[in-house]
């Protein structure tokens, strides 16, 4: 099954971001990994929304979110459905996961990845977070950062943590 990915570009300059069907090729890696993992079932393709911002947009939902006021490179906001409405009565939908241009552009930069590889990241860690992936301690951040390792080989790229980098969403 293919997930269908809404991409909005919410930034005036696009340069140097990735096009609507790279970023569609990374989400799509990472969900139908974890789904053939997991044997998810879905009716119908699921929906995500990937949002590439600036960083006053970042920031404001960094700090509304997550009380930190300072951009992030990625966040992810899993679909939490309405209280009494049944779940056959709704779209399949994952969420949405945010990600800011100029941010992803500064660290790959830093850190010495090419901007595809970095990118990549940013989307398969984001999408990992709707389908219910985490590292809020040790033993999740191992998990995750595996599956994200396997799912970034198999598009090609390399071990995003092969230089003990901080995990996305930090400051």
């Amino acid at each position: 099954m293919r997930l269908m990915v809404d991409v909005q570009f919410a930034l005036e300059d696009t340069a140097g971001a990735p096009s609507e069907t790279d970023l569609t090729r990374w989400a799509e890696a990472a969900f139908l990994h974890t789904e053939a993992q997991a044997g998810a079932d879905f009716a119908r393709a699921p929906l995500m929304t990937l949002r590439i911002v600036d960083e006053p947009e970042i920031t404001e939902l960094n700090s509304t979110y997550r009380h930190k006021a300072m951009p992030t490179n990625v966040l992810s906001f899993p679909f939490e459905a309405p209280l009494g409405i049944p779940p056959e009565a709704l779209e399949p939908e994952l969420g949405d996961v945010v990600i800011c241009a100029p941010v992803v552009a500064r660290e790959s930069a830093a850190q010495h990845k090419t901007p595809d590889a970095h990118w990549a990241h940013m989307v398969v860690h984001g999408t990992l977070h709707l389908l219910g992936y985490d590292h809020m301690n040790d033993a999740e951040a191992d998990a995750m950062e595996t599956l994200e390792t396997r799912i970034l080989a198999r598009l090609g790229y390399p071990d995003p943590y092969q230089d003990e980098r901080p995990h996305p969403e930090a400051p």
